[in-house]
């Protein structure tokens, strides 16, 4: 019997739909444990979340076995700094947080506007690129738009202000390692 070359490569999107859509199932769903005041992120370094791995073996992103925790502030195993990854969501915290992804390093704002600046709102979007807490290992882009005609128009913001922005996760960061080296 000869296989259609179609039906060859539908077969295992087949087989991976009926695998995903019986983890849909219903039964084993629990309530979710964690109250909804609760306003941590789940960061690195964040000791109210439990992650498989901590001690390095199975769940290491971006940091050796024998690198660990020891000095880069990688977090548990997870590719981004911890202290840069803090300090990030520390020096946004002013903005509202649309989504914050600390394996990938990402933290997305919704748009944000000042008390002080009418018919202008601004948008944050900060990466974390490395383990290592160095300024090359952040990178800040900021969105800024001004009303014109009741409608929200894309304006050129200032690099003194991304630059300001940057900074300040940097001292944060450094802030938060400088704490940590005196209370361990």
């Amino acid at each position: 019997m000869r296989l259609n070359l179609l039906s060859v490569r539908l077969l295992p999107m087949l087989l991976a739909s009926a695998v995903a859509l019986s983890a849909c199932s219903d039964a084993n769903l629990k309530p979710n444990p964690t109250s909804p005041e609760y306003s941590g992120m789940g960061g690195p370094g964040d000791k109210n979340t439990s992650r498989m791995g901590d001690n390095g073996s199975l769940l290491t992103l971006g940091v050796s076995k024998d690198q660990g925790n020891q000095g880069s502030g990688g977090g548990a195993g997870l590719g981004v700094n911890a202290f840069l990854w803090r300090g990030a969501l520390d020096t946004l915290s002013f903005m509202p947080l649309v989504s914050a992804d600390p394996f990938g390093g990402v933290i997305v704002t919704e748009w944000y506007q000042p008390q002080g600046a009418v018919g202008e709102r601004f948008k944050a979007t900060a990466y974390i690129l490395s383990t290592e807490l160095r300024s090359d290992a952040l990178r800040v882009t900021m969105f800024r738009q001004v009303q014109q005609g009741g409608q929200w128009v894309d304006a050129p913001m200032s690099k003194d202000t991304v630059d300001e922005i940057e900074n300040k996760v940097l001292s944060r960061a450094r802030a938060l390692k400088a704490q940590t080296a005196t209370s361990g």
